[in-house]
């Protein structure tokens, strides 16, 4: 992985905008002062390199940021735990999105430092004899954060304060958005044709960007600005500006453009490659796999590159890894007994939290909604896209060194049957077929969970989850082996990469392409039963916690529709990108997040309520773009009505 140390910057270097002050960014080798004048030397241009993949970590891996990009769609809501940031992200009543809510400004507030550093590299490197090859990775970050604003914002500014797209090392109090159709075509599509031409096909360090990398979000770029173009549901765009290419180009074009793009990357592959099963993508022991081709990385080998104490008690802020925590639930309140007398003094928690994927530190501040249970994820037999997402089955550890029950072989649980340590303590079900006895209350389970005769694991249907008891998200889920024993360090951030970009999007991206009148090689259905049939295998089960080899690919690939539409690619996408800040991008790019996300279900926000509400969301279309942050706008010294004009419509 590369190697990063964390410093801090001083005086204008990444100064970009008004807003920021000082920022802190990774440097290869420890400095006490990086100043404008060592950047511009050849071993300040260098160091800077390291910055632009740090980057990563102030996003990606962010629970904040995950609210950003789920909360409010079909996929999740708010759970028990929840503050502002995430329900406001709702938009269901429990407070709106306006210029101070936090977690849509993450995106403003991160890049722009970025932005200028790689402006400083492109425009500086050159002179001191640094190959294109490394400067196209600063092309390519720049195109990446550029795309991520303009997806959020619409148009952003291209001039930091000394031109567009120049080095800027003056604080700067004003500041002019381009327009959509220049922050493309100036500034995006171009950098990253740019990166695709001399970017290396393999990574220069493990993780680093390539020509396949660079084509992955050049295809994307070329799909979401033609879905602008073509506008289908008339959403607004801000700064307005008639929705026509400089270039003279239609929607159509760049939708071909995307799918030929995507196909290049499918064809060349480098050294990316779909792993075989769905459970090997995501599996914490084959992390920075061939899939998994840009991530946020971090270590459990050292404080200093990690940025955090790996055996610590985790910030709950970047750098950390942390989003994993936001949709788990607290699963150690889930009880049992020593004894079938169930005495309080015989009551334990049968479940402690441990640095395992299934578990880890629970915040309980996010919750998959009904829908996602039992429609996105309706085949949990032959596609293992469910089993491999989220914790079903929660297991008793308490034999591990530090619980204190270590000399307790068995626990009474559910029907005050008797369990053993690994065995099924809480279950949620897959389906609701079956009738489950639940009490009035927590009682005996601690979390309100019901029964059924002859088990003795404690079991919640599908249509019983609510807001506190949930299933977690293994996926992303803690994983380390550094204490086989024990429960190891739950409480520290991550120490797992975060995926940012998977081999596995070339796919969707030229089947979305396909739906939308391109055509090659491959069709919209031969392109995304790649990915069923992949789904189809099975290789562990996690609900079972059993090695299987099952093949069900065949029938995965039967049941794919002969037609595939955008609603079919939408449902394919959440369920193989579920949880990864894919969602609110999605939803947004094809005009359907107010048809996905106006209505969902889930039950309450105690142990007791089973019965699924059903809550009603007011997306509005300005809602597409996220307001400009407060603090952007107090920080520009200029006119009131001008700061009303930077604003987008209808905050």
């Amino acid at each position: 992985m590369i190697k990063f140390n964390k410093k801090v910057i001083l005086g204008a270097i990444f100064l970009s905008l008004t807003f920021t002050g000082c920022n802190e960014i990774l440097d290869e080798q420890p400095r006490s002062v990086y100043t404008v004048d060592y950047f511009s030397t050849p071993d300040g241009i260098n160091q800077s390199f390291t910055s632009l993949y740090r980057q990563l970590r102030t996003l990606y891996g962010n629970g904040y940021f995950m609210s950003n990009c789920q909360n409010g769609t079909d996929e999740s809501t708010w759970a028990q735990s929840a503050d502002g940031n995430f329900k406001e992200l709702d938009m269901s009543g429990q407070g709106n999105i306006n210029s101070n809510t936090f977690p849509t400004s993450m995106v403003w507030g991160s890049v722009f430092p970025y932005i200028n550093t790689a402006n400083g590299i492109i425009e500086k490197g050159p002179g001191f004899g640094i190959a294109e090859s490394m400067i196209s990775e600063a092309r390519f970050f720049r195109g990446f954060d550029y795309f991520m604003l303009v997806q959020t914002y619409g148009g952003v500014p291209l001039d930091l304060g000394a031109g567009e797209l120049k080095f800027n090392t003056l604080p700067v109090t004003t500041s002019t958005r381009n327009t959509v159709t220049e922050v493309y075509t100036k500034s995006i599509f171009p950098d990253f044709l740019k990166a695709i031409e001399n970017l290396p096909t393999s990574p220069r360090v493990t993780g680093g960007v390539t020509k396949n990398v660079a084509r992955l979000f050049l295809a994307k770029a070329y799909l979401t600005y033609g879905w602008w173009l073509e506008n289908p549901n008339n959403i607004p765009t801000y700064p307005e500006t008639p929705r026509t290419d400089p270039n003279g180009h239609n929607a159509q074009w760049y939708f071909q453009q995307a799918y030929d793009v995507a196909m290049a990357g499918i064809s060349a592959p480098g050294p990316y490659s779909l792993q075989p099963t769905f459970y090997d993508v995501n599996v914490g022991s084959n992390d920075r796999n061939s899939e998994c081709m840009l991530y946020a990385d971090h270590t459990v080998s050292s404080t200093y590159y990690n940025e955090s104490d790996p055996v610590g008690f985790g910030s709950g802020w970047s750098p950390d890894n942390f989003a994993a925590w936001m949709q788990t639930w607290n699963y150690t309140a889930i009880k049992s007994s020593k004894t079938t007398a169930w005495a309080g003094s015989d009551v334990v928690s049968s479940v402690q939290r441990e640095a395992a994927q299934p578990l880890g530190r629970p915040w309980v501040r996010m919750c998959p909604t009904l829908g996602v249970l039992k429609n996105t994820f309706a085949d949990k037999t032959n596609d293992s896209r469910y089993d491999g997402t989220f914790v079903t089955t929660y297991r008793g550890n308490w034999q591990k060194n530090g619980t204190g029950l270590t000399s307790v072989p068995v626990l009474y649980n559910a029907n005050n049957l008797p369990v053993q340590p690994g065995g099924a303590i809480l279950t949620f079900l897959t389906d609701d077929s079956q009738t489950v006895t639940y009490p009035t209350g927590a009682v005996q389970s601690g979390v309100g969970a019901g029964t059924l005769p002859g088990r003795a694991d404690w079991v919640v249907a599908p249509s019983a989850v609510n807001r506190i008891v949930y299933p977690g998200l293994w996926k992303i889920g803690t994983y380390r082996t550094d204490d086989p024993n024990g429960l190891g360090y739950p409480n520290a951030g991550l120490t797992r990469p975060f995926n940012v970009a998977k081999f596995s999007e070339f796919y969707f991206i030229a089947a979305e392409a396909a739906v939308k009148g391109a055509s090659g090689s491959m069709s919209a259905r031969d392109l995304i039963n790649v990915i069923r049939a992949r789904a189809g295998k099975w290789k562990f089960n996690n609900a079972q916690n059993l090695q299987v080899s099952a093949d069900n690919s065949a029938a995965m690939v039967a049941a794919t529709p002969s037609v595939i539409t955008i609603d079919y690619i939408l449902a394919e996408r959440s369920r193989e990108y579920y949880g990864e800040f894919y969602r609110w991008y999605d939803l947004v790019r094809t005009q359907k997040w107010e048809e996905y996300g106006a209505t969902y279900q889930i039950g309450g926000v105690s142990y007791s309520d089973h019965t699924p509400q059903t809550v009603n969301r007011n997306i509005q279309k300005f809602h597409y773009l996220r307001p400009i942050p407060q603090s952007q706008l107090d920080a520009m010294e200029v006119s009131a009505e001008e700061k009303a004009k930077y604003q987008n419509p209808g905050y």
